[in-house]
């Protein structure tokens, strides 16, 4: 028998794999402009199947502690996280100070969200 996920930690790692996977459904095709689109859309769908496998079973398992504006707010930081690494890593595009400084006060509104826990 599987011991059960603890729902305040599970849904944070559910949550960063799901957000690699959309950001490769999302942007990966960047690198293959040369493809038809057709098939960009197709492979992105396949990759964003998956990540459904990740998303909805951590809001549903985050739900037992976490507000849905919570499981939200940690999935848009999160976001902003996986893409400024996938911008910098995988498509060799630099990010900014003025990036930065917008990541930054997005994070900060985030963290008004769980004020009062």
């Amino acid at each position: 028998m599987n011991p059960p996920l603890n729902p305040q930690i599970a849904p944070i790692f559910m949550l960063i794999a799901s957000n690699v996977f959309m950001t490769f459904a999302w942007y990966g095709h960047l690198k293959f402009k040369a493809s038809p689109l057709w098939i960009a859309v197709f492979a992105s769908w396949g990759i964003a199947f998956v990540e459904y496998w990740f998303a909805v079973p951590a809001n549903r398992i985050g739900s037992a502690v976490y507000s849905a504006a919570e499981l939200k707010t940690m999935q848009e930081v999160i976001t902003l996280i996986v893409f400024a690494g996938f911008s910098v890593l995988y498509l060799k595009e630099p990010l900014g100070w003025n990036h930065l400084i917008g990541f930054v006060l997005i994070a900060s509104g985030a963290a008004f969200i769980f004020q009062g826990r």
